[in-house]
């Protein structure tokens, strides 16, 4: 049977983990757009001393949706593997071009999240993947009310685009652990990869 953890039991779990990326526990969030990533992450950070969240969000871009690894790799992994800050661009949704800068530095643990976070090209240097257990539906559905009707365009190219990223390279059964909302809090249980 799987045992349920609350999120400071989570956080202790992955504070023990070894180092995976340099100085750094790299931990991914992943799950269907809409699943709620962004706002599990947040919690997640505090419940581990304030860790960076890179968000995937700030690095795709309409023209590469999940054509970022490349620049994952040069632009975070890389830095942070030699216990340097990570330096990327940071994409303005609106504007269609990259106009600002993000930085971090290399703490103990530092949580990537959005669509994608724990494929198979970031995995070797990945501490433990988190998969949002949320159906893609009722997460699509999520999304597109938060987002509203001036984004149906976007989110009909996103959905397929998502569908082909995770029929390729699913994150789900390398998942650590698997995270459930449970009405105001998290329930998060062991994942097809978990040891126990």
């Amino acid at each position: 049977m799987r045992r349920a953890r609350d999120l400071d039991g989570l956080a202790r779990e992955l504070g023990g983990l070894a180092p995976s990326c340099g100085p750094v526990r790299l931990i991914a969030v992943d799950g269907h757009a809409g699943s709620g990533k962004t706002g599990f992450s947040a919690r997640l950070a505090r419940a581990l001393g304030g860790a960076p969240v890179l968000h995937l969000d700030d690095v795709a871009s309409h023209d590469a949706l999940f054509d970022w690894t490349a620049r994952i790799r040069t632009e975070v992994i890389g830095p942070l593997s030699r216990g340097a800050p990570a330096r990327y661009g940071k994409y303005d949704w609106h504007r269609r071009e990259f106009t600002r800068a993000g930085e971090f530095p290399p703490r103990p643990a530092v949580l990537v999240e959005g669509v994608g976070a724990g494929r198979r090209e970031l995995r070797p240097w990945l501490a433990a993947v988190l998969w949002m257990d949320l159906p893609r539906d009722e997460s699509w559905a999520r999304g597109m009310r938060r987002d509203g009707p001036d984004q149906a365009d976007f989110w009909r190219r996103w959905k397929q685009a998502e569908l082909a990223h995770f029929t390729s390279d699913p994150s789900r059964p390398y998942a650590d652990y698997v995270v459930r909302e449970r009405g105001t809090g998290f329930e998060v249980l062991e994942g097809p990869a978990g040891s126990g």
